[in-house]
């Protein structure tokens, strides 16, 4: 068999799965549909690692495999392909490695769900969209797939429908991502506008010949490949949640915890940072957009770092890590480093998601408790979950020793920090020493919440001996803001009247366990990814050949050294994350280890800063006034105001009521009297007299 062929069966392998299981799922069973999705994804992701494995040792080529013709009208003309270079091969080990992990999980964790068919279905179908959008060969099928891993993910985050608060987060996400998704699709307007084709392998070759075009608007010319970067990178703030399109990520975890892992910690978030890299020719000729893009991608990595400081919930505060490393690897592409931000997206992939799912673990474990708060002392009875989200807060903590090595997280993460400053010290950006000093700070923050999630959840007082386990474990949450912390249930929210029970269907104090081994192996895997990922492949990533393994499939302008530098920043630089990071630690250890509870009477005295971060900067209380009520108050206005009483008012309604009240009058008029109507026909006959003898005189 070929490895073109083997490669097109590798990725419409998922979208076959979804079809089958979800057509048919109900017929044929929970086990057959779970095996279907689940085998079909291990094959894909068998595809995928031999496509790597032949690019890095086999010498493996770009290729590109023309299956049909996909939209064609007139010079916009679109053919559904599967391209394949180093960054298509990286993405598909990501994407089908995750899912099909996160597949297997999912038979433990979704076991008690009645609705395990479609959830499958979901799954795959979300994996199809985005092994669609990785190997893309033109802008069209790249908004396909695009557009394909948003309707999966509204439907994922609001799988359990039933659930007031699934639903409000899917559709909030949905919103949230068409904002991002019009300035996407304006950006792929404006580069067929300027070169007429949407290829990538038509388009790359002719930008640097048309670098200096105009587009002049409102007495200004602006720099047309610096709109289109901005505009497409819109697109990417959305998808990748970043600063300002950020609202919608923490609420996504409404979402079955498995889904979490694979939408939004490791595949669909990190899609605009694959596209940004992808644009690479095009974000190299557009030095504003650029600049733009690390400083979107600073700022976030900062605002989501303090925001996961004060979070109790134990997915919000991994969902805030999560766009706090977006905001990494977005910094790292807006300085020129691409291969960095490429390299941390490949790391950050098994530590992340080996995070979320560590964190399904303890939930599930916790009979579906996610407040931290009411955790504790768990080590000894989830000793595997502990373990292996001990080295997954080692990996995104990015600890480790320069010259000597560390976890995966430490070599990505370094990467990046060391390329932004290279990038301000040679010139090449004036974001770079900005975007440093962002990732050093950043990095000590990264490692108190991390560290401080461990401490709470597994050290600690076990809080939960003193709760009972019952009416309060599923239905509603019971947090101090309960309508932003629901807590997961497998199953549909019962009714107030009715009473919670554990995974054995009987009342009785909470008693913590540790999870099944199908849901652990994933855990097992992912967690050898977070050790190994980052010494094994950094000298290909970002080595000496690095050259030789992206072979072109990013591009850097000649004046872009910042990589190549990277590697000889001065001896400060290159331990300022350690140091950072080791302050981090410290604070987290000492203030909910050493001084055990010092930290929560601090947090229940409250205060300006803690309520600052504890309500995420209140972005969503801004949007709310802002964009919600102010849209409802602009609506009232057209409809109470322009439509009821101006235009009904004066005009149906208007023109109703006169012609009523006229017809009111005017019937008074028909009395029925003979002699009425005989005296107005006298009237009219001397009206008319008197006009023919006026005429006549005249």
């Amino acid at each position: 068999m070929s490895l073109e062929l083997l490669v097109t069966l590798g990725v419409f392998a998922p979208l076959l799965g979804a079809a089958i299981v979800g057509l048919s799922g109900r017929r044929l069973g929970d086990l057959i549909s779970k095996s279907i999705t689940t085998g079909l994804l291990f094959f894909s992701c068998a595809v995928a690692w031999i496509v790597l494995s032949q690019w890095i040792w086999g010498g493996l080529q770009a290729f590109t495999v023309e299956l049909f013709p996909f939209i064609n009208v007139g010079d916009f003309q679109s053919v559904w392909s599967i391209r394949i270079d180093a960054l298509s091969a990286v993405m598909l080990v990501v994407v089908t490695t995750v899912s099909s992990l996160v597949h297997l999980y999912s038979w433990g964790y979704m076991a008690e769900d009645p609705d395990k068919p479609r959830f499958f279905a979901y799954l795959s179908l979300f994996t199809f969209a985005m092994l669609a959008l990785v190997t893309a060969a033109d802008f069209m099928q790249l908004f396909f797939g695009w557009e394909g891993v948003g309707l999966a993910s509204y439907l994922l985050i609001g799988f359990w429908y039933k659930k007031s608060t699934a639903s409000a987060a899917a559709i909030k996400a949905f919103v949230v991502n068409r904002v991002g998704d019009f300035g996407f699709a304006l950006g792929i307007f404006t580069v067929f506008w300027m070169f007429g084709t949407i290829q990538f392998a038509e388009l790359f070759p002719m930008i640097a010949s048309k670098a200096g075009t105009g587009w002049a608007f409102l007495g200004h010319t602006w720099s047309a490949i610096d709109l289109a970067a901005f505009l497409l990178f819109v697109g990417a703030m959305g998808k990748s949640a970043q600063f300002f399109l950020h609202t919608w990520l923490p609420d996504a975890m409404e979402g079955p915890t498995p889904v979490s892992a694979l939408i939004h910690a490791a595949t669909m978030v990190t899609a605009g940072v694959y596209m940004v890299c992808l644009l690479s020719p095009i974000f190299e000729y557009a030095p504003v957009a650029s600049a733009i893009v690390a400083l979107i991608g600073a700022i976030t990595a900062l605002f989501a770092a303090t925001v996961g400081l004060a979070q109790n919930d134990i997915k919000r505060v991994i969902a805030y890590s999560t766009c706090s490393q977006l905001g990494y690897m977005f910094f790292a592409a807006g300085v020129g480093a691409y291969q960095a931000a490429m390299f941390h997206l490949f790391t950050h992939a098994f530590f992340k998601a080996l995070l979320f799912l560590g964190a399904g673990s303890v939930i599930h474990g916790m009979h579906h408790e996610q407040d931290m708060r009411k955790m504790g002392g768990l080590w000894k009875l989830l000793p595997v979950t502990y373990a292996v989200m001990t080295i997954g807060t080692i990996a995104i903590t990015g600890l480790g020793i320069p010259g000597v090595g560390g976890f995966a997280g430490f070599y990505s993460k370094d990467s990046i920090i060391e390329s932004a400053f290279a990038s301000f010290s040679n010139g090449h950006s004036a974001m770079g020493l900005f975007a440093f000093m962002v990732g050093i700070l950043a990095a000590g923050l990264t490692a108190y919440y991390s560290w401080r999630l461990v401490f709470m959840t597994f050290h600690n007082k076990p809080v939960w001996k003193d709760a009972h386990h019952g009416d309060e474990a599923h239905g509603h949450a019971h947090d101090d803001h309960a309508s932003h912390a629901q807590l997961e249930t497998h199953s549909e929210p019962i009714a107030d009247d009715e009473h919670a029970h554990d995974d054995h269907g009987h009342h009785g104090p909470l008693k913590p366990h540790e999870s099944p081994w199908v849901m652990l192996v994933p855990l097992l895997l992912l967690s050898v990814g977070a050790v190994a990922a980052g010494l094994v492949f950094a000298p290909y990533f970002i080595g000496d050949g690095e050259h030789a393994f992206w072979r072109g499939a990013i591009f850097t302008g000649p004046d872009n050294h910042v990589l190549h530098e990277s590697h000889s920043v001065p001896t400060w630089v290159k331990w300022s994350p350690l140091i950072l990071t080791l302050i981090g630690t410290f604070a987290a250890f000492w203030l909910y280890v050493l001084k055990e509870g010092m930290a929560r009477r601090m947090a229940d005295r409250g205060g300006v800063i803690h309520a600052f971060l504890y309500n995420k900067w209140y972005f969503d209380e801004l949007y709310d006034a802002v964009f919600v009520k102010g849209a409802k108050a602009v609506g009232d206005l057209f409809w109470k105001v322009g439509d009821v009483k101006i235009i009904d008012g004066l005009g149906p309604n208007g023109a109703a009521w006169a012609s009523l009240k006229s017809a009111a009058r005017l019937a008074k008029i028909q009395s029925g009297y003979v002699y009425h109507y005989a005296f107005v026909m006298l009237l009219g006959v001397a009206g008319f007299l008197a006009f023919a003898i006026y005429a006549w005189g005249a």
